[in-house]
């Protein structure tokens, strides 16, 4: 009888074993420490990849967290190759590493310094900037908004138990010298820092900055015949102001540019002709918001080019990664829109990736596009923290991509950030001048601004503007797609540089005028034929438009400007042999890699037209932009006339994104009301 009970015992045994047996999971994990053999201490953010056998096809990838430690867990069964690699340090290859179902393998890895080392390191990490174990006061910017007080000396001087020096240094009781230290929005402050002023007419909007706007005026023809403007094809204050009305707000005067709202917008483009750069429109009409003046309309556009047409692409993705980027509408929505663009990478195109916080470094050498696994996990491994060597980040970008510049192709660094650079050059007028320097590499920039809160819009604006370069605001990943994918070759590939335009008006028909936006961008008449001057560039597929208000010489026959009559000169002789005429337009621009701009001509004719529905469509952002702006140029506008000229603006073909300027419309004349 017993032995039939260790039979049964064993039987028993037996199934439960094959039931294990049948359970048996199929993954496979590999970890592991990551160290540098000089000095032994770990590795954080060390990469691993794994290959299969040959480096055919990434399988998966990790990396290593503060301590030094990874892990790896993959579906696999068979020999793989494990890369680990980390900037600065000799990398290591682990080939014909069988990997077997169910099993956990333990593999460190031990780091040499490399002999071509780079003279930036990337810091991805920094220890907590307040530590909870210390004693620590929060001063919210509801309570500093309400205080007298705007320096940091005084605002921490509102505290129990803090007191102010006459020198201005601040006493905490009880504490050592240099014990006391100050952080704004995570950041460690020294020296003397003010904290910004809310303003009414919006300049500064808690730490978020725009360049001031000093709104284009009427201009007399006998005066000043000639109109002289740089292109721009800059998007970002459309998203922005978007950003800010879905957010419940009406954004500040100065952060509504309404060129670039106007220029967000797609319209019938004319056919490029064979040998020409630009197709160019005009329409003259009755000006909607002020019935006695008349409305110009000037347009370029340049010939779309499909993707699989482009020149290849040199792209260096420089990424701000710093402790103001960790938010969920910054990084992390900079990742998402970053992958958007690799997926549509050639084998023929390149990325190589810098990454700047406290300091910079390359993390992803040049890659081709074929290789996006590769490119995607470098990207999927960014994290955020530390301070902003913006300016150290675009000396080490522009540094790579002239190492790998090919002429005929498109280089170019794309640095997306949110602006707010305070660690070595970091000044707006010092940033303008680095970036002055880099335009001379001929290598292009392009600027993608994320995030709000600390957002320096005005930052950016420059760098774009002095960089030959374009500047858009991703606000969320349609918007990525737009500029990234669907507009790629608009917002990469360029075909005409430094496009200046220059408009002289016929003083017969033309009385007055007022070009509406691009006040950033006016230029000297002289600087029209001075081609050392820099102006906007246009890339392949892009419509630039142009508003002029217009009062028509036969208005009146004294003027409406209030301006004395001159006592040394008589009045200007007008010929009259092109009395039909308004005006003559001319447009200057450079090949990609020229330097001698070549120039087109079109006359424009004294000829009054019925709205179109683009043009209606037009007359409804610019007067959004005046209303948003409060100018006194808005004339009999309202919110519901530019609704209600945008509505006829869906007659027109191409009517992308347009409802949904309606939506915001209607939404700022809520918010309006609310107010």
């Amino acid at each position: 009888m017993k032995s039939y009970k260790h039979y049964l015992i064993l039987v028993l045994a037996s199934i439960s074993f094959g039931s294990l047996l049948a359970q048996k999971s199929t993954q496979v994990e590999i970890r592991g420490r990551v160290t540098e053999s000089q000095s032994g201490e770990t590795i954080p953010f060390a990469n691993l990849v794994l290959f299969t056998q040959g480096e055919k096809k990434v399988c998966a990838g990790a990396a290593t967290d503060f301590d030094g430690l990874y892990s790896i867990k993959i579906e696999a069964s068979g020999y793989y190759s494990l890369h680990c690699t980390f900037t600065g340090l000799r990398k290591v290859i682990l080939d014909s590493l069988l990997l077997e179902p169910g099993k956990v393998y333990q593999q460190n890895f031990t780091l040499d310094e490399e002999t071509e080392m780079l003279e930036e390191v990337v810091l991805l990490y920094e220890m907590p900037l307040i530590s909870p174990t210390k004693t620590s006061k929060v001063t919210t910017a509801e309570d500093i908004q309400n205080m007298a007080v705007r320096d940091i000396s005084s605002v921490a001087s509102q505290a129990a138990g803090v007191t102010q020096g006459a020198n201005g240094s601040i006493n905490v009781r009880g504490s050592r010298g240099e014990g006391t230290v100050y952080f704004i929005d995570g950041v460690k402050m020294k020296g003397s820092v003010t904290i910004p002023q809310s303003r009414e007419n919006g300049e500064v909007l808690g730490r978020e900055e725009y360049a001031s706007i000093n709104e284009n005026v009427f201009l007399s023809t006998e005066l000043n015949p000639l109109s002289t403007f740089s292109s721009d094809v800059d998007v970002a204050s459309y998203a922005n102001v978007r950003r800010y009305l879905t957010d419940g707000y009406l954004p500040p005067s100065d952060a509504v540019r309404t060129e670039e709202m106007l220029n967000y917008f797609s319209y019938s483009p004319l056919k490029v002709e064979e040998g020409k750069t630009f197709a160019i429109n005009h329409q003259l009409v009755e000006c909607p918001w002020q019935k006695e003046h008349q409305l110009l309309r000037l347009s370029i556009n340049t010939k779309k080019i499909d993707n699989s047409e482009l020149a290849p692409s040199n792209l260096v993705f420089l990424i701000d990664v710093s402790g103001s980027m960790n938010s969920e509408d910054k990084l992390p929505l900079l990742q998402k829109s970053l992958r958007l663009l690799v997926n549509n990478l050639r084998p023929q195109d390149h990325v190589a990736i810098v990454v700047y916080a406290s300091n910079t470094g390359v993390v992803l050498k040049p890659t081709s596009g074929d290789e996006k696994e590769n490119i995607h996990i470098a990207i999927n491994q960014l994290k955020a923290g530390g301070s902003t060597a913006g300016g150290a980040g675009i000396e080490l970008a522009y540094k790579l991509a002239e190492e790998n510049f090919k002429k005929g192709y498109n280089n170019r660094v794309i640095l997306a950030t949110d602006g707010d650079f305070n660690v070595g050059v970091s000044s707006e007028s010092a940033l303008k001048k680095l970036i002055e320097k880099k335009r001379e590499t001929g290598i292009f920039l392009s600027i993608l601004g994320f995030g709000t809160g600390n957002y320096m819009d005005a930052k950016m604006e420059a760098l774009a503007d002095n960089g030959n370069g374009n500047y858009a605001y991703i606000d969320n990943i349609l918007e990525a797609k737009k500029v990234l994918v669907e507009e790629m070759g608009a917002t990469l590939h360029v075909v005409a540089k430094d496009t200046k335009l220059q408009i002289e008006f016929n003083p017969a028909a033309v009385e007055s005028y007022r070009l509406i936006g691009y006040e950033n961008r006016i230029l000297a008449a002289e600087d029209f034929n001075n081609d050392a001057k820099d102006a906007g560039d246009i890339g392949a597929g892009h419509y630039v438009t142009a508003l002029y208000e217009i009062v028509p010489r036969n208005l009146a026959t004294q003027s409406h400007l209030n301006v004395d009559e001159l006592k040394y000169r008589t009045k200007v002789e007008i010929n009259p042999a092109f009395a039909d005429e308004l005006a003559t337009l001319k447009i200057r621009h450079k090949k990609p890699d020229g330097e001698q701009s070549s120039l087109e001509e079109k006359i424009i004719l004294n000829r009054v037209e019925s709205l179109n529905p683009d043009l209606s469509f037009m007359a409804a952002v610019a007067s959004f932009g005046m209303l948003l702006r409060e100018s006194e140029f808005s004339g009999t506008a309202d919110y519901s006339q530019v609704i209600a000229w945008a509505k006829e603006g869906l007659k027109a073909k191409n009517i992308d994104y347009r409802s949904e300027f309606i939506n915001l419309v209607e939404l700022a004349q809520e918010l309006k009301k609310a107010s």
